[in-house]
């Protein structure tokens, strides 16, 4: 887990005395119009070996208080300086990184970022990170340029709405490369189950599997309700009533005994019916 200066230092800023031990602060502003700059606090990404795939140490630089509108391009611009940047990724808080085989959905894997960032900046050679740690002993450094201006306000947001609006043919074919790729691995673990099945493994268990003409479908939880209902039904039917013959006994007699008081409400019934219709002139 990150140290505690390290979930606290975008918090903190850059004034006197904030900077957390290790770290360099960088002067950036987003333009050269602004008076007052904006603080990057930056150091060596030190993990154990093996334990962030993606973010190699010795070659990552760890970049805190990444503000909303400097992306992973102009990271790598204003760092290009110091060497070869190999990658940058930006998180919303410190973490351990796996190497991606491919690169993200662009329709179904996107996630806006809010808020401040933190970035991992890897270079191609260790020594670029000291260079960039060394930056803090320069001026501002400038994130928007007349080269490279950075996107802001109305122009942003058209570019966003732009960039959302889906191409069904880039749709179809990304669904389509999906499909496949998926459809291959299940061929692929079809196969080797259909080779393993019947070898015993190192220690002699056998792997069997259910196979037939109607193979069993997933059950959703409709599936599942009726398969409990006709099994508390069934249940019920199997319930022994009336085992012992005494149970038998009470049972008659307390059925004798419900049809003779059934019979007296019966005939008392029929006798206020009788009253009632009985004629009387006077």
């Amino acid at each position: 887990a990150p140290p505690r200066e390290d979930k606290m230092a975008a918090a903190t800023g850059c004034a006197a005395g904030a900077v957390p031990a290790g770290y360099a602060a960088l002067a950036v502003k987003f333009a050269e119009r602004q008076r007052s700059h904006h603080c990057l606090l930056v150091k060596e990404h030190q993990v154990r070996e093996g334990a962030d795939t993606a973010h190699p140490p010795r070659r990552t630089l760890f970049v805190l208080n990444v503000p909303p509108y400097c992306g992973p391009d102009s990271l790598c611009r204003l760092f290009s300086r110091c060497g070869h940047v190999q990658s940058v990724d930006i998180c919303d808080k410190p973490g351990p990184g796996e190497k991606k085989d491919k690169l993200a959905s662009k329709f179904f894997d996107h996630k806006t970022l809010k808020g401040f960032q933190v970035a991992y900046v890897v270079f191609r050679k260790p020594a670029a990170v000291q260079a960039a740690k060394a930056l803090s002993q320069e001026g501002p450094l400038l994130i928007s340029t007349e080269s490279h201006p950075v996107k802001t306000g109305i122009s942003k947001w058209i570019a966003s709405y732009e960039a959302s609006i889906v191409d069904p043919k880039e749709l179809k074919a990304e669904v389509d490369a999906y499909m496949q790729d998926y459809d291959k691995k299940v061929a692929e673990e079809e196969a080797k189950a259909a080779m393993e099945e019947g070898v015993p493994d190192e220690e002699g268990w056998v792997k069997v599997t259910r196979k037939g003409r109607k193979p069993g479908l997933p059950r959703t939880e409709a599936a599942n309700l009726r398969v409990l209902e006709k099994e508390k039904q069934k249940r019920a039917r199997k319930e022994l009533l009336n085992f012992y013959a005494w149970q038998h006994r009470e049972t008659k007699r307390e059925h004798i005994a419900q049809l003779r008081k059934k019979f007296e409400e019966d005939k008392q019934r029929i006798a206020l019916m009788r009253a009632q219709r009985k004629f009387r002139p006077y």
